[in-house]
């Protein structure tokens, strides 16, 4: 009968959810354990049978960086951006394009689902431009083909939700002059979310979610209204590399996503207790 009832929770949500748009920023331990990758991707897949519409948007910042040292190539660095000169621009392609998006395809395709490998260069899916120069302690720093997102191509993004397949999407833009740019892909996430006004945004993480206290797991903050995140970065309880995500999170909200969560990707089917459980695991952004 447990599994009976599980089912019977999970109707409301399912019914609630039906047909709308879901985006997961996919990332950490869930992209780099063979594992977790192949459970991750079938709650992708269930989430996609049970009548939801899926979109991926990766990072593999440690890949890269992987990926450059084998290439002799130091990473630099600056403000929590990733330096790229056109050397660096080539792998970065290589690895997220050309490596991680196809794997994550060829995983969705082992549990029988259909999706496609983009990035923003195609059909000028993420529209960018060069982020200026910046001046740091007296010095002008130019952080070379990083990027800022303009606008996102949502037709082509919308023909394929409409078709039941799975975009995965690779962080990288496009400018005006056909060059390709590195971006940030919590932001590039963010983005995507904003411009196709999904109903919830996921942020697979390797922490719990946000935690008044980080080394007591049971400190979880379960839900966060918008008009609680400043008062918790003075307080220090959203710090570090949680503060951008959770910026990521306020800018996708206020452009029209209706709730943002930050999951343990760690945790086997976090995502599928987060949407059709009562519980949840994770730390809830809203309005």
């Amino acid at each position: 009968m447990k599994d009976i009832d599980v089912l019977i929770e999970a109707l409301p949500y399912i019914r609630k959810f039906h047909h709308k748009k879901i985006l997961i920023k996919y990332g950490g331990h869930a992209m780099v354990d063979d594992e977790s990758k192949f459970s991750t991707t079938r709650d992708i897949v269930l989430l996609r049978y049970v009548g939801m519409k899926p979109i991926i948007v990766h990072g593999g910042g440690p890949e890269i960086s992987s990926a450059m040292e084998k290439f002799g190539i130091e990473s630099k660095f600056i403000q929590g951006l990733r330096v790229t000169d056109e050397n660096a621009m080539k792998i970065i392609e290589m690895v997220l394009a050309g490596k991680i998006s196809s794997e994550l395809v060829s995983e969705i395709s082992k549990h029988d689902g259909d999706a496609i490998s983009l990035s923003g260069l195609d059909s000028t899916l993420i529209y960018a431009h060069k982020k200026p120069a910046k001046k740091i302690n007296d010095q002008i720093v130019d952080y070379g083909r990083v990027g800022e997102i303009d606008r996102i191509n949502t037709a082509v993004l919308e023909m394929l939700l409409d078709n039941e397949i799975i975009p995965v999407i690779s962080p990288i833009g496009i400018d005006k002059d056909g060059n390709s740019l590195n971006l940030n892909a919590d932001t590039a996430a963010g983005e995507v979310a904003g411009a196709l006004d999904v109903e919830k945004m996921i942020i697979l993480t390797d922490v719990p979610g946000v935690l008044r206290d980080p080394s007591d797991p049971s400190s979880l903050i379960q839900k966060i209204r918008v008009s609680e995140v400043p008062g918790l970065i003075e307080e220090g309880i959203i710090t570090g590399g949680m503060i951008p995500k959770i910026e990521t999170c306020v800018n996708a909200i206020k452009n029209g996503v209706k709730s943002c969560h930050i999951l343990d990707g760690r945790l086997e089917h976090s995502m599928l207790i987060e949407i059709f459980t009562n519980e949840g695991v994770g730390t809830m952004i809203f309005e």
